[in-house]
């Protein structure tokens, strides 16, 4: 790579637009590390963890959100500036789906105090979604099945969800942004790098930032495929949970394949800690020849969530985190359990690991 040409030297005002312009442009790079190149392609030296690349354009206009389907057919979502919306499941006492339910079926408590609800919506609403799929040594000979997969979780969902794709071990690698693009999605999850540990709980927690910075869908899912026990971030799990609960924050869904697992029980619990505290499920399947039905069940139950929408009775300036409790219930259902999220940080906005 050339250097600075010496023969005509810059003036000092050059110089100084020069470093500014480099400096805005290192603060525009995400909190993904950039992956390496091949060796024709290489031009400089290696990248440093967490050193991020610009993520590619989306491949189709982002819109926000309204309560019914606008414009063009885009769905958007009018949300209240007060209101804290929800994104509920709720199955029945054989863990069927009930999708026939109306506000009046639902009560909403905050800190054990019932809430006004204001807004109450039944519909497949379009998804931001990012993929996390565990890229390290041991997930080598499962990779293939576990991509295809993912493909089909996709191929399952609202055809307008905005998907990208992070393959983490030991570091977390922003491989496609957002898009919808099938073949765009394949390319990415077959960037196999198969080596190192695993940073789940960094490549989770960067993923949440990713969304909440350039989504712009309101609803937000994380769907997660991992092998092993979280051990190379330098997040905690307590940690990696509290920045998933901030306000707004996405659903989790998780599938570990642990089998060959060095601490399976650990390994476990850090999953379903995920994923029940942020409203989405953990599956533990006992061959990965089930990952594939249950890419497709998530999808499925994503498709049929209820959106809740109330206005706090403490006002959310007063912040803290704030309990959450959904009750349903319907003549000829029996019991009926609502799955979302356990509760939220009132007035913050999910941080990046690296404080960008």
């Amino acid at each position: 790579m050339r250097g600075w040409d010496i023969t005509h030297p810059l003036n000092k005002w050059t110089k100084f637009v020069s470093i500014i312009a480099v400096i805005a442009w290192i603060g525009t790079q995400g909190a993904f590390a950039a992956r390496p190149q091949a060796p024709a392609a290489q031009t400089g030296s290696a990248s440093q963890p967490g050193s991020g690349t610009q993520p590619p354009a989306p491949d189709a206009a982002k819109q926000s959100q309204k309560s019914s389907s606008g414009d063009n057919g885009v769905f958007v979502f009018h949300k209240n500036v007060d209101e804290v919306v929800l994104h509920a499941t709720v199955v029945d006492d054989k863990n069927h789906l009930v999708t026939n339910l109306d506000k009046n079926n639902f009560v909403v408590y905050e800190d054990g105090k019932p809430q006004n609800i204001i807004s109450f919506h039944h519909e497949d609403v379009p998804v931001d979604m990012g993929i996390l799929i565990d890229n390290s040594g041991s997930m080598r000979e499962k990779r293939a099945k576990v991509n295809q997969a993912a493909l089909n979780l996709v191929r399952s969902s609202n055809p307008k969800d905005q998907v990208f794709i992070v393959n983490f071990n030991d570091e977390y690698y922003l491989d496609q942004d957002f898009t919808n693009n099938l073949l765009k999605l394949k390319d990415a999850l077959e960037k196999i790098d198969s080596r190192g540990g695993t940073a789940l709980y960094e490549a989770v927690v960067a993923s949440a930032d990713h969304e909440a910075k350039e989504g712009r869908l309101d609803k937000k899912v994380l769907f997660v495929v991992t092998d092993g026990e979280d051990n190379a971030s330098r997040e905690s799990l307590e940690q990696a949970v509290k920045q998933l609960q901030e306000e707004n924050g996405p659903q989790v869904y998780a599938i570990g394949i642990l089998g060959d697992e060095e601490h399976p029980r650990r390994a476990k619990r850090a999953l379903e800690i995920i994923a029940e505290r942020t409203g989405g499920m953990a599956f533990f399947p006992k061959t990965l020849d089930e990952v594939d039905q249950i890419s497709r069940n998530i999808a499925n139950d994503i498709r049929n969530q209820y959106t809740i929408g109330y206005k706090p009775t403490t006002p959310r300036a007063n912040g803290g985190f704030r309990q959450i409790k959904v009750e349903a219930k319907a003549k000829g259902h029996g019991k009926l359990t609502v799955r979302t999220k356990t509760g939220y940080y009132a007035g913050t906005q999910t941080a990046s690991i690296n404080g960008n």
